[in-house]
């Protein structure tokens, strides 16, 4: 039998600066909105929609992503599916967040194209 894997592959665009912070232990961690865009066809007629996927990358990844990633830049992402739950701590709200954990990452827009 096959093993099942958890992987999703997406290619979008960086919605804002990807931000990053170092952890107490010292590694560091980059997140950000990607937007991946589709055209599908409607009653009134071709509609562009888009869907937005949380990203989050650790480590070497987030180092690399801190160096040379920018708002506007075109990614393909290699990642998996994580379910994370957490306290709003505005709100004190439980919420539930499916985040995309980056395994591989490559830039298809250089930093200085993506406006």
């Amino acid at each position: 039998m096959n093993q099942i894997k958890n992987g999703v592959n997406l290619i979008g665009r960086i919605g804002i600066d990807p931000i990053v912070r170092t952890q107490k232990n010292g590694v560091k961690l980059a997140k950000f909105p990607l937007a991946i865009n589709e055209t599908i066809q409607e009653a009134e007629g071709r509609v562009q929609k888009t869907q937005w996927h949380q990203i989050v990358a650790w480590g070497s990844k987030a180092e690399l992503i801190e160096k040379y990633v920018s708002k506007g830049q075109m990614l393909a992402i290699d990642g998996k599916l994580v379910n994370r739950v957490f306290n709003d701590k505005t709100t004190g709200v439980t919420r539930k967040i499916t985040e995309v954990q980056v395994n591989e990452i490559l830039v298809i827009t250089p930093k200085k194209m993506a406006s």
